[in-house]
């Protein structure tokens, strides 16, 4: 796709994420304004409302300023008069982030990620700095570079990183191409390391996301009465309650954040000096909104269990890279080489088998290169359990940090989960799960290894080149404990090594025939061991 319709197609996404956004915010109110005011007031103040709300929505802390009038009719004391509102309706951003992420694949799958990602957060920005000029607004106000920059890395950031995880996976030319290509090109399992912890870290946070919507989910059906109790506490009508239920709608995705550092451990704030966890729950006066109602006023230990849920996800990713794992095939044990090889050489072949039995030296120099894939294997899969785990605790931090803020004055000024702890908890639970699944050993004979990958039943009879080296070839097969050829026997573990004999003279004619002149060896007899 050319580069132009690229940017043209940029700019339109850019363009619908604002409109919409906006739109979203300013349909309510002019549903407020028709029939609650009937139409008296001036329908201009609305879009700064409006554009107040969805920068709220984008991550903008807002700097509120009561009129001295309104302090006067509604006797709020004059300390309460300014304060920051940050607790932001994660909806907006949500939508935001999606609709970028849309962009940012299909850049890149044009070939021009970087024209289509550039393009599209400059338009996203430019539009909201038409947004933030044209609505002044003195009671809710944002900080001017804040309310242009902030929106737009909401924007930019995931189109960057989906355009980057699309070249990653699909590109053929290009700087993240030929980074991939140099990562895959590692040896001893790190060629699939990137590709795993990013997977892995995918999968445990999208669902610890879904774990948060389902405790939230459960809270609020749990505590209807009390929401329903809190609406009709507000004496509104029923065009308010349908604006107030819109506005919760919008903190849903903040909720579930919510539930997600509720499961985690650390819990959440609801104002300062309080905390909302399983293992116990101190809260004081808290604001009369209805979603506010499904926090519980008390908790039993026995939700502490739920964070075995985070292990399980952790386990689950664990198991999904573990099933992707391209082992790296490693030699057969030092034994079954150095006697498999020796096979070759017909002057020095009863020798060298001789000398393997009665414990020969060379048996430990070659043990060391198997030792080295192990622990390399090893240490693989170490790092993606680690970057799995450090993928999720990002994620955990950034979502509690993007959930959390101001909500008042005063006591109110503390909201949400704290990043650090929901990071520190989110972190160690899913290492443990995703360590368990991919560090712990497998049976012998069981599913494939990554540093000892033994052979399908459907390759038996095939060539396979990790057989020894001197039992490669059409005959090479893996009989479940002995790799052997048309000439010798050898167990991985060197407690028998021995002659093969076909089972009929004609087979073993056959054999002969197939084999070049030079290669043709004739059965040995080994000697007893001792």
């Amino acid at each position: 796709m050319h580069r132009i319709i690229v940017a043209i197609l940029a700019a339109v996404d850019a363009a619908i994420a604002v409109a919409v956004g906006l739109a979203a915010t300013l349909a309510p109110l002019t549903m407020l304004w028709v029939f609650g005011l009937g139409g008296d007031a001036d329908w201009g103040v609305l879009w700064p409302a409006a554009v107040a709300v969805w920068q709220l929505g984008n991550l903008v802390p807002l700097h509120v300023a009561l009129p001295a009038d309104y302090l006067a009719a509604t006797g709020i004391d004059a300390g309460a008069a300014s304060f920051t509102l940050s607790l932001a309706p994660l909806a907006f951003a949500a939508f935001t982030a999606i609709f970028a992420a849309r962009s940012g694949v299909r850049a890149s799958r044009a070939d021009a990620w970087a024209t289509g990602v550039a393009v599209g957060a400059a338009v996203f920005a430019a539009l909201t700095t038409a947004a933030a000029l044209s609505s002044r607004n003195d009671i809710a106000a944002a900080v001017p570079w804040q309310a242009i920059l902030v929106p737009a890395l909401v924007f930019a950031l995931p189109a960057v990183v989906a355009a980057a995880v699309t070249e990653w996976r699909e590109a053929e030319v290009g700087l993240i191409a030929r980074l991939r290509d140099r990562a895959e090109s590692a040896a001893h399992g790190w060629s699939e390391v990137p590709a795993l912890v990013a997977r892995g870290g995918a999968v445990a946070l999208v669902g610890l996301i879904g774990l948060g919507a389902a405790v939230a989910a459960v809270a609020l059906f749990a505590r209807a009465g009390q929401i329903v109790a809190l609406f009709q506490a507000g004496n509104v009508d029923a065009i308010g309650a349908t604006v107030l239920t819109i506005a919760q709608l919008a903190y849903v995705p903040t909720l579930a954040v919510w539930g997600m550092a509720f499961a985690a451990g650390p819990g959440f704030s609801v104002g300062a000096g309080t905390a909302v966890s399983p293992a116990g729950t101190q809260v004081g006066v808290v604001p009369g909104l209805p979603a506010l109602g499904a926090i519980p006023e008390s908790t039993t230990t026995w939700l502490l269990l739920l964070a075995l849920v985070p292990v399980a996800l952790g386990a689950l990713a664990g198991w999904i890279a573990r099933s992707r794992i391209v082992g790296e095939r490693m030699p057969r044990p030092a034994v079954a080489t150095t006697a498999a090889t020796a096979s070759h050489a017909d002057p020095a072949r009863t020798a060298v088998l001789q000398g393997l039995l009665a414990g020969s030296p060379t048996i430990t120099a070659t043990e060391q290169p198997d030792r080295i894939v192990t622990d390399a294997a090893a240490s693989a899969r170490l790092v993606i359990a680690a970057g799995i785990a450090a993928v999720a605790a990002a994620g955990s931090a950034l979502l509690a940090l993007a959930a959390s803020g101001s909500l008042g004055p005063g006591r109110l000024a503390e909201f949400g989960p704290s990043p650090g702890p929901v990071a520190l908890a989110v972190g160690f639970e899913v290492f443990v799960g995703a360590a368990i699944l991919l560090l712990s050993p497998r049976a012998r004979g069981g599913a494939r290894r990554l540093d000892t990958e033994e052979p399908d039943a459907a390759d038996l009879g095939a060539e396979d080149e990790r057989a020894p080296a001197g039992a490669r070839g059409a005959a090479a097969v893996w009989s479940g404990s002995v790799w052997h050829d048309d000439r010798l026997a050898v167990e991985p573990d060197g407690d028998e090594v021995g002659t093969r004999h076909p089972e009929s003279a004609a087979e073993q004619d056959g054999q002969a025939a197939a084999r070049p002149d030079d290669a043709r060896t004739e059965p040995i007899d080994l000697p007893p061991r001792d």
